[in-house]
């Protein structure tokens, strides 16, 4: 690493422009889209919904920095929708730093989600994903993925193969902007 450097000051080129060229990698350096989490279901929040994490993608920006500030714009307006639809409490923050608000289906969040990104006037440029985490509320058991686990008094009804949820999957993907 000490000889990275010293060649990198040599050069008078940042460290990693310096691995960069040694790895023989193409310009302009990119950074990756980031991926921010804006609203948090499952063991990370309260409330009934048992999707983890919903996360936004803004993959059309043309700069990871202009990314970031589309990515705040929504998770603003957001906070705001949740905290007028659900109460002054929704703009609370689950373990992973989303809005945390009593919403009961990955559909409600999605569709939620899918508000603030048109008020912030990303149509089309912002894409969602989701961390699941269905292991959270796999039954072994009964080999099956409990969509209520979080009430004490399961809804067997609730409960789901994993043919059932893979369609869920393909149903909110054909309804809303997933890529992940």
């Amino acid at each position: 690493m000490a000889i990275a450097k010293a060649a990198a000051a040599e050069k008078r080129v940042p460290l990693y422009a310096h691995i960069s060229d040694l790895a023989g990698t193409k310009k302009p350096y990119v950074l990756p889209v980031p991926f921010m989490n804006v609203l948090n279901g499952g063991s990370h929040a309260g409330g009934r919904l048992a999707f983890q994490e919903f996360m936004i993608v803004p993959s059309d920006a043309p700069t990871f920095t202009e990314g970031m500030r589309q990515g705040a714009e929504v998770y603003a307006k957001l906070k705001a929708l949740a905290k007028k639809k659900y109460g002054q409490s929704a703009g609370n923050v689950g373990d992973e730093g989303g809005v945390a608000p009593d919403i009961q289906t990955a559909d409600e969040a999605l569709g939620l989600i899918t508000e603030a990104i048109e008020q912030a006037g990303y149509t089309g440029k912002i894409k969602i994903a989701m961390d699941v985490a269905s292991s959270e509320f796999y039954k072994t058991e009964e080999k099956k993925y409990d969509l209520d686990f979080k009430n004490p008094n399961s809804d067997k009804s609730q409960w789901v193969t994993y043919e059932q949820l893979a369609q869920q999957y393909k149903d909110l993907a054909s309804k809303y902007p997933i890529c992940g």
